[in-house]
């Protein structure tokens, strides 16, 4: 059953920003777009199971910090090499100023 899961208060990320959120054994990012809006992706990439958190953020992509893979973090496409696999995506949202992510 999945649920809604408490990551931390709106502030904790900034802006165009990501954060890792580690949960029952499995690591997430955990973003916020030039809109603030919040969005989650699984948290290693793709290629190499680097944390993804380490990476750089601009408008709506996460740059892989070992290779450059980039991934757009609303959908979890691969949009560079040698990232070749999508990201999993995990519904998040706002509810009184805390950043909450479905997942089961």
């Amino acid at each position: 059953m999945a649920d809604w899961v408490h990551v931390c208060e709106a502030e904790g990320i900034e802006q165009e920003g990501v954060i890792r959120f580690d949960h029952r054994g499995k690591t997430y990012a955990v973003y916020r777009s030039p809109e603030d809006h919040y969005f989650c992706t699984d948290g290693l990439c793709t290629h190499e199971a680097v944390h993804l958190a380490d990476g750089l953020v601009t408008d709506h992509e996460i740059e892989c910090p070992k290779h450059s893979g980039i991934f757009d973090y609303r959908t979890g496409d691969a949009k560079r090499l040698p990232a070749c696999r999508n990201l999993n995506t995990y519904p998040a949202r706002l509810v009184g100023g805390r950043v909450e992510i479905l997942i089961g």
